[in-house]
């Protein structure tokens, strides 16, 4: 990357103040978002619209899943939730408050995001859990919680050194499935009131991902999730699946009521797609 595109890099990343004096700061969060009337394209390509428009939904307490063919929109809702971005036109709105309003730092302490590729840091698996934490006050066992909560306690009590493990630059002295249950027991010692999974399980292999997966389920009770899934299978039991094409909401239900609109139906399209290719 060119010295002038760093700088331009910056210059825009830096119109979303994160230390805005006059931000609201949120104490607690329920987590009911709505996206209003969205139009949004990204700074490096602003030919390229990806929602216009763009209304959504997604209930406090629970789960959302967004699927649709690559480029529909999907990693992009949750850029927007974390506001690594702001729309160009509509709102984002976080308990009925527009998210451009609050503090964001304060906002982010509620937010919790895992990743298909997760960001460890070279210290030891204690730390890397610990970095989630909203407080300096955390103890031993509310790290061993969090990691019992991602099902990764086991794996890390095996190792010579347990959670005094120094990961490696990336995480590189563990597998996918591990790094990414340390990345899952950091978001459960945040505690957040919205969870943001953004293909977590794509990159591990089936029984890397069925471990997680049953983690993932379980941290996911009880807050609002947004979860964008390639594999359809780790989406079935989710509140609510919206289904995007080309930045367009075609469809919204339960898995069974949108497999229930049969072939004519976006959702069973894909899953039939699926099912075929495996």
């Amino acid at each position: 990357m060119q010295l002038g595109s760093v700088f331009a890099v910056l210059d825009r990343r830096t119109t979303i103040e994160p230390e805005n004096p006059n931000g609201y700061l949120a104490e607690k969060v329920k987590g009911q978002i709505e996206f209003l009337n969205v139009d949004f394209a990204y700074p490096t390509r602003p030919d390229a619209i990806i929602f216009k428009d763009f209304s959504i939904e997604i209930e406090e307490g629970k789960s959302t899943a967004i699927v649709g063919p690559s480029g529909s929109g999907k990693s992009t809702i949750i850029g927007l939730i974390e506001r690594f971005y702001d729309p160009l036109k509509g709102i984002v709105k976080i308990d009925g408050r527009d998210i451009k309003t609050y503090h964001l730092r304060s906002l982010r302490r509620h937010i919790a995001l895992v990743s298909q590729e997760p960001t460890l840091f070279s210290g030891t698996i204690r730390e890397n859990i610990l970095y989630g934490g909203a407080s300096d006050k955390i103890d031993q066992s509310e790290i061993i919680e969090a990691a019992k909560a991602a099902n990764a306690h086991d794996f890390i009590t095996s190792l010579s050194n347990g959670y005094d493990t120094y990961c490696g630059d990336r995480g590189e002295q563990l597998s996918g499935g591990q790094k990414q249950r340390i990345a899952i027991a950091r978001a459960v010692l945040k505690n957040p009131s919205v969870l943001l999974l953004d293909e977590a399980t794509s990159a591990l292999d089936s029984q890397s991902e069925r471990v997680v997966q049953e983690a993932l389920e379980r941290v996911m009770v009880g807050r609002t999730s947004v979860v964008i899934a390639h594999r359809l299978s780790t989406i079935q039991n989710c509140n609510a699946i919206a289904v995007l094409d080309k930045g367009t909401l075609v469809e919204h239900g339960t898995h069974s009521s949108l497999l229930a609109k049969g072939p004519t139906g976006a959702y069973f399209s894909l899953v039939s797609l699926q099912r075929n290719l495996h």
